[in-house]
């Protein structure tokens, strides 16, 4: 007599062989896959944070980046939202770090030092908030071949113009807290 299976138990035993497997093996079947579907407010929120309005004198957005850009990407598994601008700024990266640091700290943001393997390669970034409303802030600097890669010659030209920088907010879709190096 051969071995049957009813249709309903085939479900169920592959169900259970999964999280069999999953948990032997680390993983988990079992979390929430995050998506950006209803994210709307929350990236409102963080396109209207007064540091991405808050160049530094002198500074500029480029034709090319004009405007606030932002997006959601869920195809990690964990829902990302982040805004950002461009700006050129004819004086230093250091200038450009030290104002930044100036208003982020006096509008409540904490400074997040860059782990030693980086040394101020990436620039500065801050976090501010607690579980469900956390926020990170991050200023970098491009290097010239990311920039034409992604945006073309155009954009590097004007970014070449002097120190070109970019800032962004982002935070997890749910607001979990996050860290800045990790």
């Amino acid at each position: 007599m051969p071995f049957r299976i009813r249709p309903g138990r085939t479900a169920v035993l592959l169900l259970s062989a999964a999280f069999v497997a999953g948990g032997l093996s680390g993983c988990s079947f079992l979390t929430p896959f995050k998506t950006c579907e209803g994210t709307g407010a929350r990236m409102k929120e963080l396109e209207s944070l007064p540091l991405l309005a808050s160049p530094p004198p002198g500074a500029s957005a480029p034709r090319t980046f004009d405007g606030v850009s932002s997006e959601c990407a869920d195809d990690s598994g964990d829902a990302w939202l982040s805004a950002g601008r461009t700006y050129v700024y004819p004086g230093t990266r250091q200038e450009v770090l030290d104002h930044y640091r100036k208003a982020a700290e006096a509008d409540g943001w904490r400074f997040e030092p860059e782990p030693e393997r980086g040394q101020g390669r990436w620039g500065s970034c801050f976090t501010k908030g607690e579980e469900g409303q956390a926020k990170t802030f991050a200023v970098s600097f491009p290097p010239a071949h990311f920039v034409t890669e992604f945006y073309g010659p155009e954009a590097a030209a004007e970014l070449a113009s002097g120190s070109g920088f970019e800032i962004t907010v982002g935070s997890e879709a749910d607001g979990a807290m996050t860290s800045c190096w990790s």
